[in-house]
């Protein structure tokens, strides 16, 4: 028979202690697909009505002249096309442009999961189109509730950003601690797609499948208390054709058509739940406890 010191024993709890995060991190779901647009409808429809409806002109430089006019968002080529086209009649609209955007808000909203965007635009002074989410109503205003810009590209650049902005990283000026923006070199105008990987305290970018960067939840309660963390509620997502007013892209073009086309958007949630990640703490507490010795 096999026994065991006091400090034998104890060398042996922790290292089966140690496996638990492992045997936990093993019984979590996998990503089940609970949203997609795979804008499949015929040339010329407008997108689905069930899952988006154009966002409002606004003040700011993305919605300073979005219009809802179905020239500038519509399907093409199995893909939503988002346009910023010059106005052929500023006696009806005064906008020197009018431009597409579409949002999921109020038809579909969620937290924490997996998001995939496939996209493609071109490259011309003042293009300024994105890919990216805003927090669904009830919800403070910007930037106290947040911003997560999945995709944004500027101008004649390849190369894409993603960023966070929040009351923490906007008023406060946090905007490397810790690090809020992320940007690399790439062929924008190709297709690729734009991932982001949202759980309780982390964002992770990527392209292709390749990260590109990440932003955790902090642990420090001060910049918890300041807004470094908005983000455990419900946000919607926003895909658009906008145009610079030189304050970061340049000044739009206004004789000129810009595009960006989506093929896809699809958002993905683990199968889990909280209650089954506790059941499932409890049977890994039990695996270990009975590969412990009879005699312990």
């Amino acid at each position: 028979m096999i026994t065991y010191s006091i400090f034998q024993r104890a060398a042996l709890l922790t290292l089966l202690m140690g496996l638990l995060p492992a045997a936990m991190q093993a019984q979590k779901g996998k990503y089940e697909l609970i949203f997609s647009d795979e804008f499949d409808l015929p040339d010329g429809s407008a997108p689905d009505s069930t899952k988006w409806s154009p966002c409002p002109r606004e003040g700011a430089t993305w919605s300073r002249w979005i219009s809802d006019a179905h020239e500038v968002a519509y399907i093409q080529d199995r893909a939503l096309l988002c346009r910023a086209i010059p106005n052929p009649d500023r006696r009806r609209d005064r906008a020197p442009m009018l431009t597409g955007a579409m949002h999921s808000k109020d038809r579909f909203s969620f937290m924490y999961g997996k998001v995939e965007i496939r996209l493609k635009t071109n490259l011309h002074a003042g293009n300024f189109p994105a890919a990216w989410m805003m927090p669904q109503p009830p919800a403070k205003w910007w930037p106290y509730g947040g911003e997560v810009d999945i995709f944004e590209s500027i101008n004649t650049e390849n190369r894409a950003y993603h960023t966070i902005h929040s009351h923490w990283t906007y008023h406060l000026g946090n905007q490397s601690n810790p690090q809020h923006g992320f940007n690399e070199e790439m062929s924008v105008a190709e297709w690729h797609v734009y991932g982001l990987e949202w759980t309780d305290s982390l964002f992770i970018w990527t392209v292709d499948g390749k990260e590109t960067g990440r932003y955790p939840k902090a642990k420090n309660e001060e910049a918890l208390e300041n807004g470094q963390w908005p983000f455990d509620h419900p946000f919607y997502l926003i895909l658009n054709q906008s145009v610079g007013d030189g304050s970061w892209a340049v000044k739009a073009d206004t004789t000129y058509t810009y595009e960006t086309y989506f093929d896809y958007v699809r958002v993905y949630q683990r199968t889990d739940s909280a209650s089954q990640m506790e059941r499932g703490s409890k049977t890994s507490r039990r695996r270990i406890w009975s590969w412990l010795p009879w005699n312990w």
